[in-house]
């Protein structure tokens, strides 16, 4: 079958509250980032895998106490005391793990921000206690934070993170598309936010509607790939 040139152009997320499903998995964390609930610590550390929905519940919050949002690794001591002054998020903490200049700011930033009577949001993936952060002092900050941690998806949410995926792509699949894909699929949320993107690659090349075939198609290139790679990876 003939191709047409397609480019991948970056997903707008939908980022609003009423953008976020609620399921068991979730619950909990989106309990403790109610902006009527105060943490005993006045600070909380959001963790979970990759696509959970860190960014997304870290931008509901920050939406709603007015607080400023910041990758962590682009942290620098001079921004400070202006960002101290108000609420704040610091996403991917872990990404400071080996980054002297960053931590010190970010331990800096946490005193800061307390000291000020605001509150601290801090994103990573993994448990608090496995982010590699070499300064003790900031260490132990963090673990001292309350802890909201998303798990991975159950079927509901699976298919709703899909139907979500597809949406910021201003794409529509095929009805019997995400049930099969929640049935066959790895049960992770990069994996649905990888099949999405296949799939979204392959109907704009073929000119190709989002149809099951197609998913199953998609599912058994990424399968094939990921062999490969093993296979590679161990020779």
């Amino acid at each position: 079958m003939a191709q047409q040139l397609s480019f991948d152009l970056p997903a707008k997320p939908a980022l609003g509250r009423e953008d976020f499903f609620v399921a068991p998995s979730n619950a909990m964390a989106v309990a403790l980032l109610d902006p009527h609930f105060a943490w005993p610590s006045g600070k909380l550390v959001l963790t979970g895998p990759k696509g959970a929905g860190k960014t997304h519940l870290a931008h509901v919050w920050a939406s709603q106490s007015g607080a400023r949002i910041l990758a962590a690794a682009a942290l620098t001591a001079e921004a400070v005391p202006g960002l101290a002054q108000g609420p704040v998020v610091v996403e991917d903490v872990p990404q400071t793990a080996g980054r002297t200049e960053q931590q010190n700011a970010l331990f800096h930033l946490h005193n800061m921000v307390l000291a000020n009577g605001h509150s601290l949001v801090m994103t990573g993936r993994g448990a608090p206690n496995l982010w590699g952060l070499s300064l003790p002092d900031l260490q132990s900050r963090v673990q001292a934070a309350t802890h909201a941690e998303l798990q991975p998806p159950d079927d509901q949410l699976l298919a709703v993170v899909l139907a979500k995926l597809f949406n910021d792509r201003q794409i529509t699949p095929k009805p019997d598309v995400i049930p099969y894909l929640v049935a066959h699929m790895d049960r992770s949320f990069a994996a649905a936010a990888r099949i999405v993107g296949r799939l979204d690659h392959l109907s704009l090349a073929e000119k190709r509607s989002l149809s099951r075939p197609l998913a199953v198609r998609a599912l058994s290139e990424i399968r094939q790939e990921a062999t490969e790679n093993d296979a590679s990876a161990s020779g």
